[in-house]
């Protein structure tokens, strides 16, 4: 029953952490580059060095915020569960 509780989490935190982080690398863009959107990796109008630079901000965003989650959880249901 654990497991399934502990997936059943793991997988809201996973798309409630993507909404978040897709969020916060809206407006850290928006700072950063003075741009409302960031360049798709098919957009002909950004050269390669935007668009990578681009992906690696949003990769480290989503990363720092899903570690954030996955954190919290697990001490979360810890503490719920004793296991």
């Amino acid at each position: 029953m654990s497991t399934l509780v502990s997936r059943g989490v793991g997988t809201a935190g996973g798309m409630l952490g993507g909404l978040v982080a897709g969020a916060i690398f809206k407006q850290v863009w928006k700072l950063a580059a003075g741009k409302e959107d960031a360049p798709q990796a098919t957009s002909e109008e950004y050269g390669w060095g935007e668009i990578l630079v681009a992906a690696a901000v949003q990769g480290a965003i989503y990363g720092m915020v899903k570690a954030a989650i996955d954190r919290s959880t697990s001490r979360s249901l810890h503490q719920a569960t004793g296991a």
